[in-house]
């Protein structure tokens, strides 16, 4: 059989496996999903911080609980309330697995 024949109907090979999923949500979306949930927030500058985010606003200034901060990987403080001004702020991420 050449190329330009396609196969019999009964020997066609398996269907190739689904793409995985993407979240195809909104960074809105995703923000207003991990308010109240723990959260590292990467600086700029490098540092992390990681803590509980209490709220947000639309300039990403954000407002940490429980916040430790890290530099270089290395625990250097522990803040119990810590508010980020958003100019700051790299990114945000969760820390733990969204349901």
């Amino acid at each position: 059989m050449d190329e330009s024949t396609p196969p019999p109907p009964g020997d066609s090979p398996p269907a190739p496996p689904p793409p995985p999923t993407l979240n195809t949500g909104s960074p809105t979306e995703f923000l207003k999903g991990v308010v109240g949930k723990r959260v590292i927030v990467r600086l700029t500058s490098g540092v992390d911080y990681r803590g509980v985010l209490s709220c947000l606003d639309g300039y990403m200034n954000i407002a940490l609980e429980q916040t430790e901060e890290y530099v270089n990987g290395n625990v250097t403080n522990r803040y119990g309330d810590c508010f980020v001004r958003g100019n700051n702020v790299l990114y945000i991420t969760a820390a733990e697995v969204l349901g």
